[in-house]
């Protein structure tokens, strides 16, 4: 069994947003296949890593990115518990990965959550292409890369100029191998109903994230401003459920129709259950979106923008994933209609795709055979 020294930059334990739990959940099935540590920032909760050692190490200071003396922590380290890989997440400590690949004598992976030049592109900041080149260097240097998506991975091979041979891709998955049962969604739906006083003729219509990240406050408004009034106008009985932590103040106060903010939630698996349809109006931003993952693998119709719906082929969805164009509003609510009343279980293509302990798998067969 290899032995993996994993990088995360910073706060992932506990985990409560989508990237967070792509990290611990891919740990967590990843160390039943490898000798697993991770070394993280302080901030994070060793209660939380389950399978593998979480050593806190890293500083929470903004300069942590630039500390060369961790080299020799991390030298030291690689040494004493004689670690044959270094896995990053993210290529933003791809230099300090780079040093040890060379000196310390390890095989450099590197785990790409986007393309992060283009996702910063996409965000309107000005030093996107500085932070390409960098990327394009640490991949160009790395033994093995992993891409969330297939696109992500051919855009790298053909214009970071990357082996084919030297990159795969580790999508974003889920921890259940087949749909909830009938009686999970069905129990799942009255406690919603119950939470929040919904009537029980209503269709449930969920959209969830973190709303200080822009992608989701912009789809949060579209979903506010373009298509909550066009289903005012449809003979439909809906109640529009969002989940998620920093929604702004003005926004709840304005009390939209048909609308219910429940803020930041515990657990966000009875929302998934019990609901109908997920929304998933982004327009912005790189990379699969990991809430549209989970909500799928909890069979939910989703009904997402073309941007919002990357890396995910709605083929092997069996009709429960409608894509429309990133701002055709009228579609979209026409594909909500369609959806409606389409009860198909999720096929198990899906969860033979996107299933944690698969995913992990090939990934532990990638990093064994460099």
């Amino acid at each position: 069994m290899i032995k993996v020294l994993s990088l995360v930059s910073y706060k992932f334990l506990p985990p409560k947003m989508g990237g967070q739990k792509g990290i611990a959940l891919f740990y967590q099935y990843f160390s039943k296949h490898v000798q697993l540590s991770c070394i993280t920032t302080r901030s994070n909760d060793p209660a939380y890593s389950t399978g593998y050692e979480l050593i806190n190490r890293l500083s929470n200071s903004a300069l942590r990115y630039v500390n060369i003396f961790y080299f020799f922590t991390l030298r030291k380290l690689i040494r004493q518990k004689k670690i044959t890989h270094l896995l990053l997440e993210h290529p933003y400590f791809g230099w300090l990965g780079i040093l040890l690949k060379q000196f310390a004598g390890v095989k450099l992976v590197v785990h790409s959550h986007n393309i992060e030049g283009l996702r910063w592109k996409s965000l309107g900041k000005w030093w996107w292409r500085i932070l390409w080149q960098y990327e394009k260097m640490v991949h160009r240097r790395a033994d093995h890369s992993f891409f969330i998506q297939e696109a992500d991975r051919q855009y790298a091979i053909r214009e970071f100029g990357l082996q084919p041979g030297r990159t795969s891709v580790a999508i974003y998955g889920i921890g259940i191998s087949q749909p909830p049962s009938p009686t999970e969604k069905q129990e799942a739906r009255q406690y919603l109903l119950q939470t929040h006083a919904i009537a029980p003729d209503q269709l449930l219509l969920l959209f969830n994230g973190a709303f200080n990240y822009s992608p989701n406050l912009e789809a949060l408004n579209h979903i506010i401003k373009d298509i909550n009034p066009l289903l005012q106008q449809e003979a439909l009985n809906y109640t529009i459920l969002i989940c998620g932590k920093d929604i702004p103040e003005s926004i709840v106060a304005s009390r939209p129709p048909h609308m219910i903010f429940a803020g930041f939630v515990d657990d966000i698996d009875p929302y998934f259950q019990g609901s109908d349809i997920f929304l998933n109006p982004v327009n912005s931003g790189g990379g699969i979106k990991t809430k549209l993952v989970e909500a799928l693998g909890n069979n939910m119709n989703a009904v997402s923008s073309i941007n919002g719906g990357e890396g995910i082929d709605p083929a092997i969805c069996g009709g429960k994933l409608v894509l429309t164009g990133n701002t055709d509003w009228p579609a979209y609510v026409k594909a909500v209609l369609q959806l409606q009343n389409h009860n198909s279980a999720m096929p198990v293509s899906f969860y033979q795709q996107f299933y944690w302990g698969t995913i992990t798998a090939d990934a532990a067969a990638a990093m064994q055979a460099l």
